[in-house]
């Protein structure tokens, strides 16, 4: 059984002041590079075997897997598929809405002109299966967002729409993921 890494970029702007960023490209703040090096070195100390770093092809993201590329000798390349969700007309304001909070959970629903739950899930799905068929051989770290975070958690694990809205992930937590049968 193969198994994949999960990364989330590190602190943004947009982080510190609660606005659901989406599509927005908010750049790392100091903190958010100085958690990318610290996430680097620990990947590098634990030894953790990874053939390959894909990323998101979004600021914040894609400067995140720059600083473990350096710190760790793994090459990287970006995949656009898991760019942030386009959050339509909630992009810019505050995460923590009940409003906001409900949306996380209507899966048809694209926000006036964003990117419905379905739509992400079916791009991030189509990348797990892809990285299924050559885990065997190869083993990924990915470097995205919270809302590819919440797709990567729903292929793995078999959970309700409220447990699929309500995942979160800290800033460069990782996240190991294996590959059942």
């Amino acid at each position: 059984m193969g198994y994949v890494y999960y990364v989330r970029h590190g602190e943004t702007v947009w982080n510190t002041e609660d606005k659901v960023c989406g599509m927005v490209d908010s750049p790392l703040t100091k903190r958010g590079h100085q958690q990318a090096i610290a996430l680097g070195n620990k990947i590098a100390e634990e030894g953790l075997h990874i053939d390959e770093i894909l990323y998101s092809p979004l600021s914040r993201a894609a400067d995140t897997a720059r600083h473990i590329s350096e710190l760790t000798g793994v090459p990287m390349r970006s995949e656009p598929r898991l760019v942030e969700q386009n959050f339509g007309y909630f992009e810019g304001t505050n995460r923590y809405t009940d409003e906001f909070t409900r949306a996380r959970t209507q899966f048809a629903d694209r926000n006036g002109t964003g990117e419905s739950m379905l739509q992400i899930c079916q791009r991030v799905f189509n990348v797990l299966d892809e990285i299924k068929e050559e885990s065997e051989n190869k083993v990924y770290l990915l470097v995205a967002h919270n809302g590819i975070a919440r797709a990567v958690n729903a292929y793995f694990h078999s959970i309700s729409n409220e447990e699929y809205g309500s995942f979160r992930m800290e800033n460069c937590d990782i996240l190991k993921f294996e590959f059942g049968e």
